[in-house]
């Protein structure tokens, strides 16, 4: 359990640095300017993932049969959260720019992605 959530931790951490630091790039590149912080967007992303991944290790080893469930309750309580962190900076803007949506977007997927994969090798693994 311990060795799965450390190679999680890094999984993250590396993605957090090639991502955040290319996207920056990027954007610095072509002279955008975001009304929000990027850093703190893909901090929320990097600190969710590996809360999320944490509470279905816990769960799946407790109670396998209900980690899936645990999953996305988690999952909808991140979204919730991110509306809450972000309200002020992302929503009260009346309409976003096509790269403030992208780039919104960009981290959500990303570290989706890597907790959808990391928890579906998790349940499929049947040696909790």
């Amino acid at each position: 359990m311990i060795k799965r959530i450390l190679f999680f931790l890094i999984a993250v951490l590396l993605l957090f640095v090639i991502s955040f630091f290319s996207h920056d790039f990027i954007l610095q590149s072509k002279e955008i300017s975001v009304s929000f912080s990027l850093l703190g967007v893909y901090g929320f992303h990097v600190i969710s993932a590996i809360i999320v991944y944490g509470i279905v290790e816990l769960v799946a080893a407790k109670i396998p049969n209900q980690a899936g469930y645990a999953y996305l309750a988690s999952i909808f309580l991140k979204i919730g959260f991110f509306v809450l962190i972000f309200q002020a900076s992302i929503f009260a803007n009346e309409e976003l720019t096509k790269p403030e949506r992208i780039s919104l977007v960009i981290p959500l997927f990303l570290f989706l992605i890597t907790e959808a994969i990391a928890v579906s090798k998790l349940l499929n693994n049947k040696q909790f």
